[in-house]
């Protein structure tokens, strides 16, 4: 009897082996997840949990921990910036915290929001970013702001989209802007400055709309050094994460650049943003890594959402819903399909399956394989701008009008 207690233990605690999506793309930055037992179908009478309305506009994704799912938001005018918890059960609000607020905040266009940035989540911390408006961290327990700053000078010209980045000691800004580009790294515990580094890029245009970004970075280690790999108008560069110190950098054109990078097989995946190249860059090299790219394609490339990287397969969902696969270490096309309609979110991968939210309100299923499979399509009142997250048993999707909580 005691034997068979054990074993209930092991297979309960390891049943959803992801029980939290702490950030942008969650718990690796790459949109896989080892949850299980998550809904393959859902409608708004099918395997909804809970339905929360969320008002203001915002395009932030979830995160999620313990008994808590945070979002950020903001009023459609940008006058006041605020993070709500709801309680991951029942989906009721736990706190509702109004961050700060802004008299006269600069042009947004409509395709974005004040609040596109995804917010980190630690244990007992919430690390909020809206741009050059504020970035802040609070505490969980309390709804308390422990600290904010707003002095990070920034105009981002049609609103602010780089989510934040924790790793180890430091929280990671990106701010490429009309006016200036640069990356900066603050002490996570107290907000103050430990680098600031400008992108120090050469750009072919004068005009600031063609120098913009909204990139996140990813952090990966090489030789035992950390680097911050992190996506430009026109450029990649990767800095020291200590120091801020250049590693490298590849030259590949392009403004907009969203796409959260991915690694793997001794390859750095890069898109580079709106000439929509994806570009295989090799580990371990310093420099100027332009002519030492390994493979380079510009078929069914997205600017917006994140590749998805499994295995040895490489997907991609583009920004008009056509998703491809590709074989990951030499570039070779597997499939092309169209699936859904226009798409800004990110695909996530769950017990072998594909999931993306498109802007019209469907999330297409598909399987992640070397053969193109569509599972389902499932339809919500509203579309959706925010990438889903998953966690345990469940996805967490946030569509322009509410948050749900859906699974079996």
């Amino acid at each position: 009897m005691r034997h068979l207690a054990i074993l209930v233990f092991v297979v309960s605690a390891t049943a959803h082996a992801d029980d939290t999506w702490p950030q942008f793309r969650g718990p690796g930055g790459d949109g896989v997840s080892n949850s299980t037992g998550l809904p393959l179908t859902w409608s708004e009478k099918e395997n909804v949990r809970w339905k929360k309305e969320v008002r203001g506009k915002a395009w932030s994704s979830p995160v999620i921990r313990g008994d808590q799912v945070w979002v950020t938001n903001a009023e459609a005018d940008g006058k006041a910036f605020y993070a709500i918890c709801f309680n991951r059960k029942n989906g009721d609000i736990v706190h509702e915290v109004k961050l700060f607020t802004e008299e006269k905040p600069a042009f947004c266009h409509a395709y974005n929001s004040y609040a596109s940035c995804t917010p980190v989540l630690e244990e007992g911390r919430l690390y909020f970013h809206f741009g050059s408006y504020g970035t802040g961290c609070l505490d969980t327990a309390t709804g308390k702001t422990l600290w904010l700053r707003r002095d990070l000078p920034c105009d981002h010209w049609r609103g602010p989209g780089s989510s934040p980045v924790v790793h180890g000691d430091y929280l990671l800004l990106t701010f490429d802007g009309h006016d200036r580009q640069y990356v900066t790294a603050l002490k996570k515990s107290s907000g103050e400055t430990a680098w600031t580094k400008d992108r120090d890029i050469v750009y072919s245009v004068n005009d600031g709309d063609l120098k913009k970004a909204y990139s996140t970075p990813t952090v990966l280690k090489v030789d035992g050094k950390e680097q911050v790999i992190s996506p430009a108008a026109e450029a990649t560069i990767a800095y020291d994460l200590k120091t801020g110190d250049e590693v490298w950098r590849v030259i590949h054109g392009g403004m907009n650049a969203a796409c959260r990078p991915v690694v793997g097989h001794g390859l750095i995946y890069l898109v580079s943003g709106h000439n929509k190249n994806l570009l295989a860059v090799p580990q371990g090299r310093t420099g100027d890594l332009t002519k030492a790219v390994v493979w380079r394609s510009n078929r069914g490339v997205p600017s917006r959402p994140s590749l998805l990287l499994k295995d040895d397969l490489l997907f991609l969902v583009n920004d008009e819903g056509v998703a491809s696969c590709v074989e990951a270490k030499t570039g070779k096309y597997l499939w092309n399909e169209r699936v859904g309609k226009n798409t800004s979110g990110s695909p996530v991968w769950a017990e072998g399956r594909i999931y993306f939210a498109d802007e019209h309100g469907a999330t297409h299923v598909f399987s992640a394989g070397r053969e193109f499979k569509l599972l389902a399509t499932n339809k919500l009142d509203a579309g959706c701008m925010a990438s889903p997250a998953v966690a345990g048993d469940a996805i967490f999707l946030r569509t322009k009008t509410h948050l749900y909580c859906l699974g079996k």
